[in-house]
């Protein structure tokens, strides 16, 4: 009997302990219920619910015509949620995926109709809530695959789920694609070029959509609507002219592909403005292709070489230090700062006591650096003070990041030698950009006033014009008007006299100044001639009695024996020039207001004394003939009579040397070297505007020489 209390004690115990368990989980769930239930819903929801971003569409990238440059086109990702409506049995299911299994396979050939309603079927079979049937397909394709049975229901009665993204085109491919930019890696946080310049304009105002989380951890929409709507970007109206900016890169590539050059780049500029029609950057490829994957034009500082020499004479001839008159001895193309530091020229000089004007024309190195070092050989400072003043080699603080580091020496400071002063005036020991350079000889275009170069024009929200830039000026006189005047005179003369002569044309004229840099290899500034290569380059500003624009051209490391400036690029800017010259009806004057040319003597090209004074003759021409007896002659044509003067490309020749055949007639020119047994390959049709072996270089009989023509 005792015994049996015991237990039923114990029973009891386990009753009470069971109930007093029992109400414990009661209340806990009342608890969680009632008194926690908001916040665990929350959390529930924030776990399986979640709001995401909706990107923006960037704005627009227009040519300065209008043409779009670059846009974000609309891409979609489609799924279907197989349990969307619960009232479809299976069969009726199966019905439909059937039909859209093969409405699907009509639209992506690819993947079978049957290999479709598998996956239909199995994903509902699954339970999925959401499984993808097609990803990046156009607007057309949404509108076409929301046409298809099942779902043209919607989303509630067919499943038919779409997420939007958008993908960055640039519309002409390459064309000015490092200016111009782009935008990569996720949520597009890689940015270069006017893309990255203008984010800010660009980049619209994300919106906002509730996702929920699903099985196999995949998001899929809520609903088709957005939370909130994104608001698109603005667009930018930039400079470039689509059409130069095409002949630019192709005249660019062809040269460089030509020469076997490392890379190469041309900016064309308005003169007034500062505005930016073309800037092309190629550099080669280990595959041998050109592409643009650098911004040489702005970002690449380097020697600048002879382009330099104007800057120099502009500092000395406003100091009215140096005239152009004023006299200088070339002492045979060499001259002797120390005994280890000598000055050479590319050619030998036909004479030794030149004007200052003459050796530029020439780009000697020997009378330029003369010049500057007697001007300012006891006052250095003075001269590098000058440099500085013409705002030459600052930073322009353009809108596009990544502009070179600049630099040009101050005299007495640590690294100014004594040699310093002669090899700065000619281009070395100072590092530029081509667009800093192209800043300056687009100044003394515009009559000193410099401009800072412009990408933008302006900024547009919904094809409506909300800001304007307006031309910002750098300094708004570089040199006095004297100067200014006689330094246009001197890049005019370097076309009609000088190493750029083969630009020279009846049609309009062109002033500018050829440079060839010898770089050394690796970064910085330096004169390691046993390991440098080449840079020509040719910048100026056309037409030269009226500027309109300016130009350089870049060409980096061309092989071979032609790398001079005038040979090597120059080409490239007379056909850039020509393009916009037949383009530009703002460059040409009305018929009706054009005098009465027919009484005007034609261009006439150099070459053989005897053909020249024949065609004088039946043309009624007054000729002056200075050349003698002489069988070839350089012709000198004005509007009244023609002057022949001696030519010594027959005696050059006779040395060994090549002669300077740049404007003889091409016929002309093949007779004078095929007669002494060279080989010779002529392409074009008209005189010789470029030559694959300099004047001055010795030939060999074993080696082809290429003739370029141009009429």
């Amino acid at each position: 009997m005792e015994e049996r209390k015991i237990i039923l004690k114990r029973v009891y115990l386990v009753y009470i302990l069971c109930g007093v368990f029992a109400l414990a989980i009661i209340a806990r769930v009342f608890f969680l219920q009632f008194a926690q239930g908001k916040k665990w819903e929350l959390e529930a929801k924030n776990f399986t619910e979640k709001e995401f971003d909706i990107e923006a569409v960037r704005g627009n990238i227009f040519a300065v015509d209008g043409s779009l440059l670059a846009t974000s086109l609309p891409y979609y990702d489609v799924g279907i949620d197989p349990h969307a409506n619960a009232f479809i049995d299976d069969a009726e299911f199966d019905d439909s995926a059937q039909a859209l299994a093969k409405g699907l396979s009509n639209m992506f050939p690819e993947i079978s109709s049957a290999d479709y309603y598998h996956l239909l079927i199995n994903a509902r079979s699954a339970g999925l809530r959401y499984q993808q049937v097609a990803k990046n397909i156009s607007h057309k394709q949404l509108q076409e695959i929301s046409a298809l049975p099942l779902f043209r229901s919607g989303r509630f009665k067919g499943g038919f789920i779409y997420m939007q993204h958008n993908q960055r085109k640039r519309l002409f491919g390459s064309l000015a694609e490092r200016t111009i930019g782009y935008v990569h890696g996720d949520s597009g946080q890689f940015k270069v070029g006017l893309e990255d310049a203008y984010d800010s304009v660009l980049t619209g105002i994300s919106g906002k959509r509730l996702m929920r989380k699903i099985a196999g951890g995949v998001w899929m929409p809520i609903n088709n609507e957005n939370e909130i709507e994104p608001q698109q970007g603005k667009d930018i109206l930039t400079t470039i002219n689509v059409n130069i900016q095409d002949v630019a890169e192709n005249a660019l590539m062809n040269s460089l592909a030509a020469h076997d050059a490392k890379y190469g780049c041309v900016v064309l500029m308005e003169v007034s403005t500062g505005e930016i029609r073309a800037i092309a950057n190629l550099s080669r490829q280990d595959s041998g292709v050109y592409v643009e994957d650098y911004n040489y034009a702005i970002a690449d500082a380097r020697e600048p070489g002879s382009t330099f020499k104007l800057a120099s004479l502009l500092v000395a001839m406003d100091d009215g230090r140096v005239d152009l008159t004023d006299k200088v001895d070339l002492e045979g193309g060499h001259h002797a700062y120390t005994s280890k530091d000598v000055m050479n020229d590319s050619h030998t000089p036909k004479e030794n006591s030149v004007t200052v004007a003459d050796a530029f024309y020439e780009s000697s190195n020997v009378g330029i650096s003369k010049t500057i070092y007697a001007a300012y050989g006891r006052d250095p400072k003075k001269f590098t003070d000058g440099l500085h003043r013409l705002k030459f080699g600052m930073k322009l603080g353009l809108p596009i990041k990544g502009e070179g580091e600049s630099f040009i020496k101050n005299a007495g400071e640590n690294d100014w030698s004594g040699i310093s002063l002669p090899w700065i005036s000619i281009g070395y020991e100072s590092l530029i950009t081509p667009l800093q350079t192209l800043t300056l000889y687009n100044a003394v275009a515009n009559n000193g006033v410099m401009v800072k170069p412009m990408f933008v024009k302006e900024i547009r929200e919904k094809g409506k014009t909300i800001r304007t830039f307006t031309p910002e000026i750098i300094n708004d006189s570089v040199a006095k008007p004297e100067t200014i005047k006689k330094a246009k005179q001197l890049l005019e003369g370097v076309v009609q006299f000088g190493t750029a002569r083969n630009l020279k044309n009846s049609a309009y004229p062109i002033a500018g100044k050829t440079g060839t840099a010898q770089i050394a290899k690796g970064s910085g500034y330096g004169k390691d001639k046993n390991n440098v290569t080449y840079q020509a380059s040719f910048v100026g500003y056309f037409p030269a009695d009226k500027p309109k624009y300016s130009c350089i051209v870049i060409v980096n490391a061309p092989s071979g024996d032609v790398y001079y400036g005038g040979v090597v690029a120059g080409p490239i800017f007379k056909q850039i020039a020509d393009r916009v010259y037949e383009t530009d009806l703002d460059l040409h004057s009305a018929v009706n207001s054009l005098a009465d040319n027919a009484n005007e003597i034609p261009q006439i090209m150099n070459g053989l004394n005897v053909q020249t004074m024949n065609a004088a003759n039946i043309l009624q021409i007054d000729l002056k003939n200075d050349a003698g007896t002489d069988e070839f002659a350089k012709t000198n044509v004005n509007n009244n009579f023609i002057t022949l003067s001696s030519s010594d490309a027959e005696l050059r020749l006779s040395e060994g040397w090549m002669p300077d055949l740049i404007g003889m007639a091409g016929a002309d020119a093949l007779y004078l070297l095929e007669k002494r047994g060279y080989r010779v390959r002529l392409n074009g049709a008209g005189a010789v505007h470029s030559q694959s072996v300099s004047p001055g270089q010795k030939i060999t009989k074993d080696k082809e020489i290429i003739i370029d023509l141009s009429i």
